[in-house]
């Protein structure tokens, strides 16, 4: 409601400003630092006290007198040197935001596409707190670009041609010895992932202590580009089940996918050939014919302060013939925007329990119907800082293609890393030098195997809030137990990653991540948990006859009387939610929800002590803080579901 009100009190002025002064302008609102002057304020005849060289004073008290009334506003002052200040009528306020819905919009299936990539883990290893942010990160996203009316698809990005599978099956089958078969029957056993985290960190160690060995990698690499022998056979095995293990873990979060697009397509289906073919014609590429990058394609980027160097220039395609990582994703955002001329066959690789389809791609003929991927709008990548450099040359990429609208769209969604702190890696055994244990974080690593594991980290997180909620409802029955713990520790673990800020590097802590108490996802859903508990009592002191009786026409009274300023500004955060979408949106930034979910909770609490509600007997006043209560709940539920927690009956 409050942005309604905004945008008529912004019209007006426009409108009023044309009118009197024949001048056209874009009025700035602004909140006043207190309700008492005001819910809305607008500093416009300070701007035009230049153009007309007049008391910036004595033109807002004509505007002000002036502006004629305007729905959902009661009174317009002036104050200081000449702000307007814009009084909302607080009964029509409060009614008017009880009725609004706080659901999501359904986008039309004609309206522009938004495609968000995110999560993209290399199918070698299982998943760690890391690749949790990422998901968590571009789950929200979603959430809120599908809460503004936005089409979305979701698109889970899987590198199973990479060099980071081709060093375990280096693993599978230079150091354990291992046929396909063999590996086969591990993949089918428990835990997959967790023993391809230890042979990779393994591998790693076996080519440091022999560099020649490296040529093992190229080999295998080539061999599983080129879909031929038992190289290429165990990638698969081995990618696809860790990607099984994968989509489990992420299910635990609630985060789903749209489609699975994979690397080998992109190279089987000849989508790389095509765009080597467009960047060559363009001459945006060209071999480099000396130097450390001699026989590699490369492309030159045209940065601000680049030199004439090889290290200004991206390896596009190996000396050997292997394509990089970046030039598949070339191919990849080509085809995302629609701009390849080719596309993937597509199979639905499973039913999610809401019964959503995950739909992955296919090198053979897959499904006659299927739905229509691609062809976005915009793209939003969500890829770690650490690969900016990467995702600027896929952007050059687009514009040496000549594509600079889609180029424009084309919006690198970064976020810094999630470490350790030194106390998190002493705890799980990790052994640190002097020097680490003094450092604010330990980085993770999985080369190293050094890293908390997604599942364990679940695992801690379910243990410890199955712990709280026994303590406190032993006679619920387990399943329902189980379930509110599982929903509180998601709760406590999704909102640890999204309440900080993109750019800040996180160093994670079990004891901080496990906390329930403060800015923390728990605290919030208790919120939740404490005003259904109001209506459930409310429930029982009617059912018992104990309840107040309603109040009659003649007793009720117009909530704008009962609106004092600290319920007023309650009211005004609950229906700022929408605000905040917008600000988060527009700044890409799910932080902004987090922090509004916490001080929204937090002023409830404040709200829950001041007024004892079911005690209350004044039957008018009752009615208007149950129905401020009920305005809290729903907007705090909303804003928890963006960010993909669950608000819980009891907790």
């Amino acid at each position: 409601m409050y942005l309604i009100l905004e945008a008529r009190a912004r019209a007006a002025l426009r409108d009023i400003v044309k009118q009197k002064y024949g001048a056209e302008v874009s009025p700035i609102t602004e909140r006043p630092p207190k309700v008492e002057m005001g819910e809305l304020a607008s500093p416009l005849a300070f701007e035009l006290s230049k153009r007309l060289k007049r008391a910036p004073r004595q033109i807002a008290q004509e505007i002000a007198a002036a502006i004629g009334a305007i729905e959902g506003i009661a009174r317009v002052d002036v104050a200081g040197g000449g702000y307007l200040n814009f009084f909302f009528d607080r009964g029509a306020f409060f009614a008017a935001t009880r009725r609004n819905s706080a659901a999501t919009p359904v986008a039309s299936a004609t309206a522009p596409k938004s495609i968000v990539e995110h999560t993209n883990i290399n199918p070698n290893k299982a998943a760690h707190i890391g690749h949790l942010r990422n998901a968590a990160l571009g789950d929200t996203f979603v959430r809120l670009l599908r809460r503004t009316g936005r089409r979305v698809e979701v698109q889970n990005y899987i590198d199973n041609t990479g060099v980071q599978v081709a060093d375990v099956v280096v693993g599978f089958e230079h150091m354990e010895k291992k046929s396909p078969d063999e590996v086969r029957r591990l993949a089918a056993q428990p835990r997959f992932d967790y023993l391809c985290w230890d042979l990779y960190a393994r591998v790693t160690q076996f080519f440091e202590e022999d560099k020649s060995r490296l040529a093992l990698r190229g080999e295998a690499l080539k061999a599983i580009e080129e879909g031929r022998g038992a190289s290429a056979e165990m990638a698969e095995i081995v990618s696809t089940a860790v990607l099984r293990a994968h989509l489990n873990t992420m299910l635990r979060l609630g985060i789903e996918y749209d489609l699975l697009p994979r690397e080998s397509e992109i190279l089987h289906l000849k989508f790389w050939d095509a765009a080597f073919e467009q960047l060559k014609q363009r001459g945006a590429i060209h071999i480099a014919e000396s130097g450390k990058n001699a026989g590699c394609w490369v492309m030159r980027m045209d940065e601000p302060g680049a030199t004439e160097s090889d290290d200004d220039a991206k390896i596009i395609v190996r000396s050997n013939g292997t394509v990089t990582y970046v030039g598949k994703d070339i191919a990849y955002q080509l085809w995302k925007f629609g701009l390849l001329g080719r596309d993937f066959h597509y199979k639905p690789l499973e039913n999610y329990p809401d019964g959503h389809a995950l739909w992955t791609t296919t090198s053979e003929r897959g499904a006659e119907n299927f739905p229509a991927f691609g062809h976005a709008t915009e793209v939003f990548n969500v890829i770690d800082a650490r690969q900016a450099y990467l995702q600027r040359v896929v952007v050059a990429g687009l514009r040496a293609l000549g594509f600079n609208s889609e180029a424009n769209r084309s919006t690198h969604f970064s976020y810094e890393i999630v470490a350790l702190t030194p106390r998190c890696a002493a705890e799980m055994g990790y052994a640190l030098s002097e020097e680490d244990q003094k450092r604010p974080y330990v980085e993770v690593s999985g080369r190293k195997g050094l890293g908390v594991k997604a599942d364990d980290l679940l695992d801690r997180l379910e243990a410890a809030a199955r712990a709280e909620v026994d303590s406190r409802h032993a006679d619920t029955p387990d399943a329902e137990r189980a379930a509110i713990a599982h929903s509180v520790a998601i709760g406590a673990l999704r909102y640890f990653l999204l309440r900080f800020t993109r750019s800040t590097i996180i160093a994670f802590d079990f004891k901080d991540a496990l906390s329930f108490e403060g800015e923390t996802g728990p605290y919030c859903q208790y919120a939740v948990v404490r005003i259904r508990n109001i209506f459930r009592k409310l429930a029982e002191q009617e059912a018992g006859g104990a309840a107040g009786a309603a109040p009659s026409a003649s007793e009720a009274r117009d909530s704008a009387t009962l609106l004092e300023n600290d319920v007023w500004e309650l009211v005004l955060l609950a229906d700022s939610l929408e605000t905040q979408i917008e600000a988060a949106v527009g700044a890409q930034e799910p932080a902004f929800i987090a922090k509004y979910a916490f001080q929204l909770a937090q002023a409830f609490n404040l709200f829950y002590h001041k007024h004892h509600i079911l005690s209350e007997v004044d039957a008018a006043k009752k009615q208007f803080l149950l129905d401020t209560a009920a305005l809290v709940e729903r907007q705090l539920v909303a804003a928890l579901d963006i960010l993909g927690i669950e608000a819980p009956e009891k907790m």
